[in-house]
């Protein structure tokens, strides 16, 4: 078969000669993905108008975030990120009825065989930072509790790194556990208040945020993966909303409904109850669960 383009290249035509231009695509979706991009990054060029030398400086940005890709650092997923797009991408693929706990990104930290532990672990294995009690309960839409749900959890420390980022440092699983919710859907554990951290900023992302006028830092928050049978996989986090990112977030990942109240517990009985040696921070938080389909 011949092909035949759709008329000669123009400025004015450039998105739709481009597009003619794969009309036997073998995948159908890839054409229509293909058949947006093009036309929006025509739109892009013709609005900006660079000149050749712009466009050949985003060229460059590009092939050295390549270049900075390897087996433990994703370059592109960090641009994603600090576009926004990471974000965005997680909100379309995680919708969720009235009344479900919203979902964030799960970010690189997440090691998937954290240990399971008894209920009101103390996940901080060194001893250092400010005690803290997270608490609450799984709960479905209707409000009924959900027993036996899995609750992954993982946070930063007081300086603001994880245990994979300090090995020989911190204690292997340092800060991490897995619990599961008791038959009225409660839980419970221990930690160390957590602290805001930069996101990688020493390669072309870095870069790009510092000519924007950007910080590269996230806002304390601890981790939270929620599964329970029959129910939607949760991927979250909640959020100190004193912290002095918690508005301006490098890769957008607050929601206003993920903030959590950090309160100081100073009464000997309760601080008893909770299993400290002193004052606590006690951070109570539910989490609702959409069921499948």
């Amino acid at each position: 078969m011949t092909h035949q383009e759709s008329g000669y290249f123009t400025e004015a035509t450039s998105a739709e000669v481009v597009i003619a231009r794969n009309a036997r695509a073998q995948d159908e979706r890839l054409k229509a993905v293909m058949d947006v991009i093009t036309r929006k990054l025509h739109e892009a060029v013709k609005e900006i108008e660079p000149t050749e030398e712009e466009w050949f400086k985003a060229i460059m940005f590009l092939t050295n975030t390549g270049h900075m890709c390897n087996e433990w650092r994703q370059e592109f997923i960090l641009l994603s990120d600090v576009l926004g797009v990471s974000m965005l991408v997680d909100a379309i693929n995680n919708r969720k009825p009235s009344g479900a706990s919203e979902s964030t990104v799960l970010g690189p930290f997440h090691v998937a065989d954290a240990p399971e532990l008894p209920m009101g672990a103390d996940i901080c294995l060194d001893a250092k930072g400010e005690p803290m009690r997270v608490r609450g309960r799984i709960l479905d839409t209707a409000g009924n509790p959900i027993a036996s749900a899995k609750i992954d959890v993982w946070q930063a420390n007081d300086e603001g790194f994880y245990d994979v980022q300090q090995k020989g440092i911190q204690p292997d699983f340092n800060l991490r556990g897995v619990f599961r919710s008791n038959p009225d859907g409660s839980y419970w554990f221990r930690g160390v208040k957590p602290k805001f951290y930069p996101i990688p900023d020493d390669g072309p992302v870095g870069k790009l945020l510092g000519a924007l006028g950007r910080h590269p830092y996230r806002p304390a928050h601890l981790h939270y993966i929620v599964e329970a049978e029959g129910y939607d996989r949760l991927v979250t986090h909640i959020f100190d909303p004193d912290d002095p990112y918690i508005t301006s977030d490098a890769v957008f990942g607050v929601k206003e409904s993920l903030l959590a109240k950090f309160v100081p517990v100073s009464d000997p009985a309760e601080v008893a109850t909770a299993g400290f040696d002193g004052p606590f921070l006690d951070v109570a938080f539910d989490f609702v669960l959409s069921r499948k389909g």
